[in-house]
């Protein structure tokens, strides 16, 4: 107990890493073995993140559980962990979706699996202490390491075009963290100079005293174009689709659920407090192109024949609410992006599962080859129904909190003025039912035309299993919101405090909150 009480969060990132090395004594004909194991690995991970919240402080808003020791000397990069209200559940909902990638793979992948679970874990650990690094250095080794194991998911495990949108996928991140890395060492050196060598993010927030504005602006987009690479907005969302669409189903699942999420939580973490005042003119153009890719979202994913497609693209437009959340800068629009991060990784994630059961029988996706499916799938039509229903916002499910709270937040941004920019976000949401109950009106309504989907069977016990999970979850964070945002809302606050605090102090600018 010693040991989790003093370095659980090291134990939550790493436990996968070594599962991942474990993996790979099991034979190549020990693949059933090899599932287990994961799946026990996983569980572990997911129990952790339950002992985390237990552990967790609901009423501070700073980080906890921290764990630090020098990492590089010479250059002050430190092994320095931490977590907070913002971070805490995207780490539950890593955790979370990992054993349910797993046990939704037995059917989907049959060669190479001990591989497959490898990279899977092995992302999980990339992505925990991407999620719990608190310092810049140690925070981009996370980073650039998230892509290797993605790489491999999608260029072995993919579709027909999987070289094609693995390439793609590699080409935008390494541009965006490229640049990130060269705004990070100039910031290192600005703090080396006054302070000693550090890449503590709470020392490199001091940095921007000390440096011309005009270079702050230039730092300030080379990590914007990073993290909104990874979002992805629009108009670098480009590889998203291709690599949604070639993806096995568990790199989809993991990609929307947890991937781009951190996009939007490194501008949290790290585009917005690095450079308050650079960045404050800069929250107009967020927003715009947040509801720019809030509409083009919605009205590429109406015309998608391909039901994966649809889903791929609206992501496009769920997490241009994030973003316009976030450039809204308030305790209430901020807080509710961070609630829509994790509504999107539910709701997206089990869409991603429900197309692969469909696709697993009949070996496509195309909407046109379906039609009738309520009659011969009930309980599968009901568990899409329901969270379709989640994915468009509808009141009572978990979609609806977040992009209300989104849209009255910014609807009082003095820094956006939101109120221009809300009504054609709210026509987003109009279009988001037009597509999904479109599609899923021409999937499960009329008659059966295709002779080969009467035969079809209904949902088995584990797929029944794991979407009965989803469609709880969706349920209980639609009506119990306040379990997650008590956690979520001091740490906002403390975020939303200081921007403005920064903002004030160095432009001698007034805003409301």
């Amino acid at each position: 107990m010693n040991m989790i009480d003093t370095h659980l969060l090291s134990l939550i990132v790493f436990i996968p890493l070594l599962g991942a090395v474990a993996l790979l004594g099991f034979g190549k004909g020990q693949a059933h073995g090899a599932r287990g194991f994961a799946l026990f690995v996983s569980s572990i991970v997911f129990l952790l993140s339950i002992i985390l919240c237990l552990k967790f402080d609901n009423h501070q808003g700073t980080l906890q559980l921290i764990e630090r020791m020098p990492w590089i000397p010479s250059i002050g990069a430190q092994y320095y962990l931490g977590v907070d209200g913002i971070s805490l559940w995207l780490i539950v909902l890593a955790a979370f979706l990992t054993p349910i990638i797993i046990v939704s793979s037995y059917s989907s992948v049959e060669d190479k699996v001990r591989e497959y679970l490898a990279c899977m874990l092995a992302l999980e650990t990339a992505m925990m202490g991407a999620l719990v690094s608190q310092d810049a250095l140690l925070f981009y080794v996370f980073w650039e390491a998230m892509l290797i194991p993605m790489y491999f998911l999608i260029g072995i495990y993919g579709g027909k075009n999987k070289i094609y949108a693995t390439v793609k996928f590699f080409i935008f991140t390494m541009v965006g963290s490229v640049l990130m890395l060269v705004a990070l060492l100039y910031l290192h050196i600005a703090v080396k100079e006054l302070s000693g060598p550090t890449f503590e993010i709470a020392h490199l927030t001091q940095a921007h005293h000390h440096i011309p504005l005009e270079i702050q602006k230039w730092l300030f987009l080379a990590f914007a174009v990073a993290f909104a690479i990874k979002v992805p907005m629009f108009p670098l969302h480009t590889w998203l689709p291709d690599a949604h669409v070639e993806a096995p189903t568990g790199g989809s699942i993991i990609l929307a659920g947890v991937l781009l999420k951190m996009g939007t939580y490194g501008f949290i973490r790290f585009a917005f407090p690095l450079f308050p005042t650079a960045s404050r003119p800069f929250l107009v153009w967020v927003a715009a192109l947040a509801v720019i890719g809030i509409i083009y979202g919605a009205l590429v994913s109406m015309v998608q024949t391909d039901m994966k497609k649809v889903v791929a693209y609206s992501s496009v437009s769920h997490l241009g609410f994030v973003m316009l959340g976030l450039a809204a800068m308030n305790t209430v629009s901020v807080t509710g992006a961070v609630y829509q991060m994790l509504n999107h990784g539910i709701s997206t994630g089990a869409l991603f599962l429900l197309v692969s059961v469909i696709y697993e029988r009949r070996h496509t996706r195309m909407i046109k080859d379906f039609g009738g499916l309520a009659h011969v799938m009930p309980l599968y039509s009901v568990m899409f129904l329901i969270i379709g229903l989640s994915s468009i916002g509808l009141p009572g499910l978990n979609g609806f909190v977040g992009e209300f709270m989104i849209l009255a937040g910014a609807a009082k941004s003095s820094f956006i003025q939101g109120r221009f920019f809300v009504p054609f976000a709210a026509l987003g949401v109009i279009i988001a039912s037009i597509y999904i109950l479109w599609m899923y009106q021409r999937v499960f309504f009329g008659e059966i035309v295709h002779s080969v989907n009467r035969s079809l069977k209904d949902l088995n016990l584990r797929e029944a299993a794991l979407l009965t999970i989803f469609v709880l979850l969706t349920i209980v964070m639609g009506l119990f919101p306040r379990f997650f945002l008590q956690s979520i809302e001091p740490s906002v606050r403390h975020f939303v405090d200081d921007y403005r605090q920064s903002v004030q102090v160095l432009a001698n600018t007034k805003v409301e909150l």
